[in-house]
């Protein structure tokens, strides 16, 4: 949860105001886990008649308004002594273990080993109220099973192994430190601090975190960034919505703004950052609708699989690879990125036309032979990724017959990130097709290739 937008007409407030009409919600406030997280938020200094905790048909748990919030007015101010940070840890039980250890923990770890150690100690803890109310497990990718990777688009796959290999690696590489921690835990270190709890710490601290730059303390390595926040992080993000946020040092409070303001029993939102899908499955574990910042990304693989018979193939590689154009390849509904077309220019020119690299880098377009090449493998690379989609589409409608939760519920996600996929291929191809059509009735003649235009 690290959160602008455009901004909208009269006609299209009024068809997202009739869309949100249709969902429904149930408060969650009288719930005994939810007056345990107020009482707790309120000992520490924390006031909120604003919103209430709620259940809503089309996000999950969320944040309701109790009235009208207006532009620019204040939705939340959530006191520091309310914010679970790496200080929460330092003067904590843990402190002096993790103040004596080197090489020294990242701020990271340390919020996460202190979360699966509090979870240990059940209603004992003093942050119990808080982790009673956090999810028990998530859909990011480092809880997808093998089945669920595998039908992920390849960008994503790649990332979401390394995203398992990251807390994999923090897991092995730090049981020397979690064997110290023996004293402050009731069973072996071994039971308590699993690589399933780690895994579910740093889901925690990865998904529902503010972003809170801190001084960097002498005790922990890296950059200190990190900031759970009680009750305010139940705010879902939509990308339409616009908020200030950030730590206020006058008032000692975490605080967010809305920009356009929210009616009465309306759920409140916030803005994570222009992400797009395949981020917030990676980063949050959902993938969000109707998201304007969606794309489809392009892997080398794929160009080196349509491209093969090219023979100097490796050296254009080479060059985009230097020159760093191999990375952000992507395709929208409108057609493929600046970006793509001019790799694509390049692929398509004939090893003859070595000296003209360098031009199509910075963005000459030349002649029509190679327009018509690029375009061409623009719609191959659409025709590839739509074909994969499909057939990740069908794999995981057979998944879901025969899954039970949770591996359903990453099934769903990956399939609404697949489904977008084909929306965007579908309207990409389409794009191109009307664009090539529009290129053949308007051009006066041809240009030989070799000539910059």
């Amino acid at each position: 949860m690290r959160g602008g937008s455009h901004r909208v007409g009269r006609a299209t407030r009024k068809r997202r105001q009739k869309r949100e009409s249709a969902f429904h919600s149930v408060s969650l406030s009288h719930q005994p886990q939810y007056v345990s997280l107020m009482r707790f938020l309120h000992q520490r200094g924390f006031t909120s008649t604003l919103l209430q905790p709620a259940l809503f048909s089309d996000t999950g748990r969320g944040l309701q308004t109790l009235q009208t919030i207006k532009p620019g007015e204040r939705l939340i101010s959530l006191p520091e002594s309310c914010l679970l940070t790496t200080s929460t840890v330092l003067n904590s039980y843990l402190g002096q273990y993790i103040k004596s250890w080197k090489p020294r923990l990242s701020p990271l770890l340390a919020l996460c080993v202190f979360l699966v150690c509090e979870r240990q100690r059940g209603e004992a803890s003093d942050w119990f109220p808080y982790i009673d109310v956090l999810p028990t497990s998530y859909t990011c990718p480092a809880y997808f099973s093998d089945g669920v990777v595998d039908v992920l688009p390849a960008a994503v796959k790649r990332r979401a192994l390394e995203q398992r290999e990251a807390v994999r690696e923090m897991h092995s590489s730090n049981q020397d430190f979690f064997r110290t921690l023996q004293p402050v835990v009731s069973q072996p270190t071994g039971d308590v601090l699993t690589y399933e709890a780690l895994r579910w710490a740093w889901c925690s601290v990865n998904t529902r975190s503010v972003f809170m730059s801190r001084p960097s303390s002498s005790f922990l390595s890296g950059p200190d960034d990190y900031a759970l926040a009680p009750f305010l992080d139940l705010l879902n993000h939509r990308p339409d919505v616009q908020v200030k946020a950030g730590f206020n040092h006058q008032t000692k409070c975490y605080e967010i703004r809305s920009v356009c303001g929210t009616p009465r029993y309306r759920q409140a939102f916030i803005n994570y950052g222009s992400h797009d899908n395949q981020r917030l499955l990676l980063e949050y574990g959902f993938v969000g609708m109707n998201n304007p910042h969606s794309v489809v990304y392009v892997e080398t693989d794929l160009l080196w699989d349509l491209l093969r018979g090219d023979k100097s193939l490796d050296q254009k590689i080479k060059f985009l690879k230097e020159n760093h154009f191999l990375h952000n390849l992507t395709i929208s509904s409108e057609g493929p990125s600046w970006r793509l077309m001019v790799a694509l220019r390049l692929l398509s020119l004939p090893q003859t036309l070595y000296h003209l690299w360098r031009p199509v880098l910075l963005g000459q377009v030349v002649g029509e032979k190679t327009e018509t090449k690029s375009s061409q493998i623009a719609r191959a690379l659409c025709q590839q990724l739509l074909k994969d989609a499909q057939a990740a589409l069908e794999k995981i409608s057979h998944l879901l017959a025969q899954s039970e939760q949770p591996i359903r519920e990453q099934l769903e996600a990956v399939r609404a990130l697949r489904q977008e996929e084909r929306w965007i291929l579908e309207s990409c191809l389409t794009a191109l097709k009307d664009s090539s059509h529009l290129h053949d009735d308007m051009s006066p003649g041809k240009t030989n290739d070799g000539a910059l235009s």
